[in-house]
């Protein structure tokens, strides 16, 4: 399981111009699953996005959680982080899950960020052409992948 996660002032998704999710302060996460992902996945990149000290405090130090500063979270499906560019110049998403097992890796993905935030976890549309819009405050991106942990 592969997450890129942007720390953002505000964040949006939209779907044929209706928007379906938005936030303020907070993450917006973008995910690629694998076939091989599994509930430890979902377990550790959730533990692991959810206590990431990358807000800043009262001395301006990045010391906080999206928990601690209560902020709120959009988790977006994306299998083109997934993506091979070893060979040409089209990529490859062959390793990407596919939505039978996608789908309902993606839905405990967002039931295990929403019991550990403690409030509901705002998401894009699984398959949709979407329109992410978001204000990177920092900027701070990372990115984590489940399968390098140690």
């Amino acid at each position: 399981m592969r997450a890129v996660i942007q720390r953002v002032s505000e964040a949006s998704v939209t779907i044929d111009s209706h928007v379906n999710a938005a936030i303020g302060k907070g993450l917006l996460v973008l995910l690629g699953i694998e076939n091989e992902d599994s509930r430890e996945d979902i377990d550790w990149l959730c533990g692991k996005i959810l206590k990431m000290r990358i807000f800043n405090d009262e001395n301006d130090v990045m010391n906080l959680s999206v928990i601690d500063v209560e902020g709120d979270v959009i988790v977006v499906s994306q299998f083109t982080l997934h993506a091979s560019t070893k060979k040409g110049n089209r990529p490859s998403y062959i390793k990407a899950a596919k939505p039978d097992v996608a789908i309902p890796l993606y839905e405990q993905f967002v039931k295990s960020m929403e019991a550990d935030l403690g409030k509901p976890v705002r998401t894009g549309e699984f398959g949709a052409d979407m329109k992410v819009a978001l204000l990177n405050d920092g900027p701070v991106t990372i990115i984590m992948d489940s399968k390098n942990r140690e």
